[in-house]
């Protein structure tokens, strides 16, 4: 007689059921290994992350608070905030020279944006429906590279009334010389041209780029269909470019309403205030006449007219959504 065998077969551990049907845990290992791999991640994110945030902090979050506190209080940098509550609103409420210093700056704003937003979409159509060249691209985005410090000392230059080649082209073709910039009428107009130079290159690229994103079969489709260039742009380029378009604008809008460095340059809010932007009037009330509370109410003020505006852009524009499928 033979007697069995007590102990399991090979490779089954000590006192387990050979009859049993194996084991289909998974190991415990791999969950683990996946949580400390993720938490390193997430460890070399933050690194990455670190000076960016701190940036933001620093140079961004904490000036804005601060602006907001100091909009409560009188505070000329010689003596402690004093709080006063909304003394310096009521006082922005009631001050003329704000008001017309918003309006003079919605008025430059309305034509930066519609020259520069027209400008910049024709620049970038011709770009992807003629030539796609890199030194075009390059030629257009040229006048960009240049600071507005700049870029305004160059054209006060050119358009100076008596020594500026702009009035000597001017006079030349036997009109009288215009003092562009010494004018009332024709200030504001020529500051925001003087922008739109500078600025229509890069608005130009950042369509181009979102015109890069529509598929050639939709405008190859329409040419079979007899549709003229003309109507592809109205029916095709523009609904599909209406999302890169939006967010564009919200950009252009922000930047045109903090117009600051040319007026501070060619003009310095003149002649009669005809160019006293809201920004100037900010900067000669906090750093002339040393009244940085009420300069920081008219900022917390811009603050809100630029968030407002944003928010009406956003949600009219629809810039979230797009109609590409």
């Amino acid at each position: 007689m033979t007697v069995a065998s007590s102990s399991p077969p090979p490779g089954l551990p000590l006192g387990s059921d050979p009859a049993a049907p194996p084991s289909t845990a998974a190991p415990t290992t791999k969950p683990r290994k996946g949580r400390a791999r993720a938490r390193g991640d997430g460890a070399l994110a933050a690194v990455f992350v670190a000076p960016a945030m701190l940036g933001f902090l620093v140079f961004l979050l904490w000036p804005t608070l601060r602006g907001v506190y100091l909009s409560f209080t009188r505070f000329n940098l010689l003596t402690p905030a004093e709080w006063v509550g909304l003394d310096n609103y009521t006082r922005m409420v009631q001050d003329p020279i704000f008001w017309d210093s918003l309006t003079v700056t919605v008025e430059y704003v309305l034509i930066n944006i519609g020259v520069q937003t027209v400008a910049a979409l024709a620049v970038a159509v011709l770009l992807q429906r003629l030539t796609q060249s890199a030194v075009l691209r390059g030629v257009v985005l040229t006048p960009y590279l240049m600071s507005n410090v700049v870029a305004g000392i160059v054209w006060l230059w050119i358009l100076d009334t008596q020594l500026g080649i702009g009035n000597e082209i001017v006079s030349a073709v036997g009109a009288d010389r215009i003092p562009f910039l010494a004018d009332e009428t024709w200030a504001v107009p020529t500051i925001a041209l003087i922008n739109v130079w500078r600025h229509v290159g890069y608005t130009a690229l950042l369509l181009f780029a979102g015109l890069q994103a529509i598929p050639n079969d939709v405008y190859e489709a329409a040419k079979v269909d007899g549709a003229s260039e003309w109507r592809m742009f109205w029916r095709i380029t523009m609904p599909l470019l209406r999302p890169v378009l939006a967010v564009v604008l919200i950009m252009t809008v922000i930047g045109s309403f903090q117009v600051f460095d040319t007026v501070a340059v060619t003009t310095a809010g003149g002649p009669a205030n005809a160019t006293n932007v809201l920004q100037f009037y900010i900067y000669g009330a906090a750093f002339g006449r040393f009244q940085f509370g009420y300069a920081s109410a008219m900022s917390v003020a811009l603050l809100v007219v630029l968030s407002a505006i944003t928010l009406i852009q956003y949600r009219l524009t629809r810039a979230g959504q797009t109609d590409l499928g």
